[in-house]
């Protein structure tokens, strides 16, 4: 697939990285493009980028004045930077893409901030960018289980939902590729369960403090 990240710290840099180590064509989008590699967290040391992965600013990295045109793009910035980062790939942009949401909708404290009617991030994220098909996925993990999500021969669980079902299956298949244990949650009102479980696999929960490998454990429960 071709794949953009928005937002190139430990989150889309892991993946990202990740993807194009797995064969996908991946374009981090960053502002400014002349750091390369030094602009994309996530790598071992941080280093060089993968051969299939290279760096573009953000518009250039959705559509390409090269003819490149993303068929997935992956917002994984701040919460605060999400409608930013999104109105600035342009008019259309977006139109028809499969638009990855790893974000959490966390203020200060790590307050939740819901939107209008209790909206959840998601379903902001989809009425920023209302002509993409939004699968909320990899908002649910820490970047230890992103590089290696398997355990004891058994694999970490990765919730997605959303409300095209294609597009969830693009969701599936990526966080197949990556080695996780890939769970639909289905259309609209399972997204509050696919965010909630954040509690108990982010990085900054007590659970994974003791080990990394609490949603493996916790594989289809069951």
């Amino acid at each position: 697939m071709r794949i953009a990240v928005i937002g190139s710290g430990n989150v889309g840099g892991t993946l990202g990285r990740r993807w194009a180590t797995l064969g996908h064509d991946v374009v981090f989008g960053v502002r400014d493009p002349k750091r390369g590699a030094a602009a994309v967290k996530g790598g071992a040391g941080e280093g060089a980028l993968p051969d299939r992965a290279r760096v573009a600013t953000p518009a250039q990295a959705v559509r390409g004045d090269d003819g490149w045109r993303a068929d997935v793009v992956l917002v994984a910035t701040p919460w605060p930077a999400v409608a930013s980062a999104l109105s600035e790939l342009g008019p259309g942009a977006l139109d028809g893409v499969v638009l990855l949401d790893a974000t959490n909708p966390l203020g200060p404290g790590l307050r939740l901030e819901s939107g209008p009617d209790g909206a959840s991030g998601a379903e902001q994220v989809q009425a920023l960018a209302p002509t993409a098909r939004v699968v909320k996925a990899f908002n649910t993990t820490g970047i230890d289980n992103m590089r290696d999500p398997v355990y004891e021969g058994r694999a970490s669980v990765m919730f997605y939902a959303g409300d095209d079902a294609a597009a969830r299956q693009v969701a599936h298949q990526l966080a197949t590729d990556l080695g996780f244990d890939a769970v639909d949650a289905g259309p609209p009102r399972a997204r509050a369960r696919a965010r909630s479980t954040w509690r108990c696999s982010g990085s900054r929960s007590p659970w994974v403090s003791a080990g990394r490998r609490v949603m493996g454990g916790a594989s289809r429960f069951g």
